[in-house]
């Protein structure tokens, strides 16, 4: 992501032809928009919506090595997962923001993922001043600035974000976050049914893996994180099917 959108063409469009990228993407968003055609999500889907949010947070909670089981009875008193599913709660509100200033979206994720984690009340929401050329390009892709098929972007804005590290605190919160509002946005998940999050905490060696290999900008790197990427999306899609299942 060396190359302004102002620059000239797409600059993800190479992206899409590291080798079994473009298929990998097409049958991601295949799984997705089958969820979507399946049972009751045709008619609305806001049940799984609702589930599928509460169990990204709590996936997305235990990635950062927390317990992401929410107490029966009580608040929840672990400070990541408690920020984990004040985003979730907020993220239907977040989405109009995200679609046209998704730098102001990003500073209120932030806020709401690290408001117990420090004592700085000046450090939410403010990212690092170093990593604002590479959010503000982030921003103009968001925005329209690529064409590249869904999945590829919400996949770039995940790793992005993870390689910038912007914030200081609660960075992998707010990346799964941004990346699960792109994927309403760009219309992989326009009802947000899937849990991507869960493949990202059940294969999380791999996750960090691949997350390097992405943040190291080496083309074969770059490759395998979309390649996971993708299959998580469509690992995210059977997650959604059987909460789906379990409410018929």
């Amino acid at each position: 992501m060396s190359q302004g959108v102002a620059g000239g063409g797409d600059p993800l469009a190479p992206l899409v032809e590291l080798d079994g990228v473009a298929e990998a993407a097409k049958s991601a968003q295949d799984a997705v928009f089958a969820v979507h055609r399946y049972g009751v999500n045709l008619r609305e889907g806001s049940a799984t919506a609702a589930e599928a949010s509460v169990r990204a947070a709590r996936a997305s909670a235990g990635v950062e090595g927390v317990d992401p089981e929410i107490p029966d009875e009580g608040e929840v008193r672990d400070p990541v997962l408690a920020g984990a599913l004040r985003v979730a709660k907020a993220s239907e509100t977040l989405l109009p923001t995200w679609r046209r200033a998704p730098m102001q979206a990003l500073a209120r994720i932030h806020v709401l993922a690290a408001a117990d984690l420090t004592s700085d009340s000046d450090a939410l929401g403010r990212p690092d001043p170093a990593a604002s050329p590479r959010l503000e390009l982030l921003g103009q892709l968001v925005t329209g600035g690529t064409k590249v098929p869904a999945a590829v972007l919400s996949a770039v804005v995940h790793g992005e974000l993870l390689a910038l590290r912007a914030f200081g605190s609660a960075d992998g919160v707010v990346a799964r976050a941004a990346a699960r509002l792109t994927m309403v946005a760009s219309g992989l998940d326009p009802k947000s049914l899937t849990v991507p999050e869960v493949a990202c905490f059940r294969r999380q060696e791999r996750y960090v893996e691949t997350a390097a290999a992405f943040a190291s900008g080496e083309p074969d790197g770059v490759r395998d994180w979309l390649l996971f990427s993708c299959a998580a999306f469509e690992a995210g899609a059977r997650e959604a099917q059987s909460i789906a299942d379990s409410a018929a």
